[in-house]
């Protein structure tokens, strides 16, 4: 995990750039002077690269979450690689979150050996579950907030899929580690 001296949490969010999802987050980053990190797909970003470019631009960091979303589980490792490296040719970046946090060791090794630089991958201390469509906007919102401690790593999803959860409970998330006056900050850029 990231450390700093002043209470901070950090914000994450998976899958985008999406048209809809993505714009609504930067503006809530915005409102509360935040930062947060953004771990992209790259097919995402060459189907919405004005986004990207907006992420950029409004000092977050990005990440790389594969070209196509894969599970590293399921696919063979010199085709998750291959995957990933596509990514890279659109998203400038050595940060690295597995889809579905799945990934084989033999992956986090080439990715960590057999790279230059090599990938720093990022996890989560809290997940909110806001890609489950079968949970409340109320209980993803509870999933991070009974939860949620300074340095913790939290995850959102920009994605159609999460948008009716993660566009109810992230203004509360925001608006919690305000009122406790923690930082909400990115990922650093390069480990």
């Amino acid at each position: 995990m990231p450390t700093t001296n002043e209470p901070t949490v950090y914000l994450t969010f998976d899958d985008g750039p999406h048209p809809k999802a993505t714009p609504f987050v930067l503006d809530q980053l915005k409102a509360f002077n935040a930062t947060g990190a953004f771990f992209c797909i790259g097919k995402n970003v060459t189907a919405h690269p004005d986004i990207y470019e907006r992420i950029i631009a409004e000092g977050h960091t990005v990440g790389n979450h594969t070209h196509n979303h894969l599970n590293g589980w399921k696919t063979d490792d010199a085709d998750y690689i291959d995957n990933i490296q596509k990514a890279s040719e659109y998203i400038n970046s050595t940060l690295f979150r597995p889809p579905y946090g799945r990934i084989k060791q033999s992956q986090i090794k080439s990715l960590q050996d057999n790279t230059s630089p090599p990938f720093s991958i990022y996890m989560w201390s809290i997940l909110s579950g806001d890609f489950d469509i079968k949970i409340t906007p109320q209980h993803c919102t509870d999933n991070v907030l009974k939860n949620i401690q300074p340095g913790h790593i939290i995850v959102f999803h920009d994605s159609e899929k999460a948008w009716d959860r993660m566009s109810y409970a992230l203004p509360k998330v925001l608006e919690y580690c305000s009122s406790k006056n923690w930082l909400i900050k990115s990922l650093p850029k390069q480990q």
